[in-house]
């Protein structure tokens, strides 16, 4: 089995061990319960970002947004929206397996994608991922999708309205939030490079502004981007084989579970982590070299996955 369908068939085990564990006691004693994580909706849309699909749309209700490497060294996002549900959501693309992972943590979110390789829609529409994803692509739910301005395929876009939104523990359960710890580096500027593009985070305002290949990063609602928290986390990575550009090139496979290293930006600070994901239904957690947890500032989170 694939380590990415390991990793949601997890999710299928722990589910059912929930249930079970959340049973009555005996007839003589009180009724047994085990806590639950808080759920709420959450629609996972992945969003082209290349310089023909800016400026973005809806992105700034997103409330996390993970840059994912793709073939040829550009990126793609994977924007995560809970909290609120803007009216229309683009440009949107296709899915990767990277995704699998990022939407395991969601419990069963609605994923909203153009389309992918047949491989990967039939991996996304058979067991277990059909049993933990609801699959909104354009096929699935073409009266959702919409055309726009600009030139195919840098203009498709979602209304979430119309699609089934799943639910699941939100971003605010997956990941920890809280006040600034001690220790951190006083930071006002932090680049990030991927082979063919380029993030720049400025502390601005009490936000993170950002920017994508030397010009302001910018989604028609809300005009620039800002994030609270930016994590820069580096992956390990190995090559999805379905998918190549036309320079024979393979995206690579982001690893979201498991270990490495990271840098957590907040408050105009800086913070060395060790980022920490045991498995594919768990949120990632992030530890200075002694040992404390450096929870994320309340607000948009960006999760820049870098290939080690």
């Amino acid at each position: 089995m694939r380590p990415q369908l390991s990793a949601i068939a997890a999710v299928l085990a722990a589910a059912a061990m929930l249930a079970a564990a959340c049973t009555h006691g005996t007839s003589s004693g009180p009724t047994q319960t085990t806590p639950t994580t808080p759920t709420g909706q959450v629609l996972v849309v992945k969003i082209d970002n290349i310089d023909a699909a800016r400026p973005a749309t809806g992105l700034g209700s997103a409330d996390i947004i993970y840059v994912e490497p793709m073939e040829g060294g550009v990126t793609r996002l994977a924007a995560v929206f809970s909290s609120h549900l803007p009216a229309t959501i683009g440009p949107v693309r296709s899915a990767r397996e990277t995704d699998f992972d990022v939407l395991a943590q969601f419990g069963k979110p609605t994923f909203a994608y153009s389309g992918a390789v047949p491989q990967i829609v039939q991996m996304l529409h058979s067991p277990p991922l059909s049993d933990v994803v609801i699959n909104a692509s354009q096929a699935d739910v073409p009266a959702a999708y919409s055309r726009g301005p600009g030139a195919a395929p840098h203009n498709l876009f979602v209304r979430p309205a119309k699609l089934t939104i799943g639910t699941g523990p939100t971003p605010q359960s997956v990941l920890s939030f809280g006040a600034v710890p001690a220790g951190g580096t006083a930071a006002t500027d932090y680049p990030v490079r991927y082979p063919a593009a380029s993030f720049d985070f400025r502390w601005s305002a009490g936000h993170w502004q950002v920017s994508l290949d030397g010009t302001p990063f910018t989604s028609t609602e809300s005009g620039q981007l800002a994030a609270a928290t930016v994590i820069v986390q580096k992956v390990a990575t190995h090559p999805e084989p379905f998918t190549e550009d036309s320079q024979g090139g393979v995206t690579p496979i982001a690893q979201t579970v498991g270990t490495g290293a990271a840098t957590v930006l907040r408050d105009g600070q800086s913070f060395p982590v060790t980022w920490s994901r045991p498995n594919a239904q768990s949120g990632t957690t992030f530890t200075t070299a002694g040992g404390q947890q450096v929870p994320l500032a309340s607000g948009a989170v960006w999760v820049l996955l870098i290939p080690a």
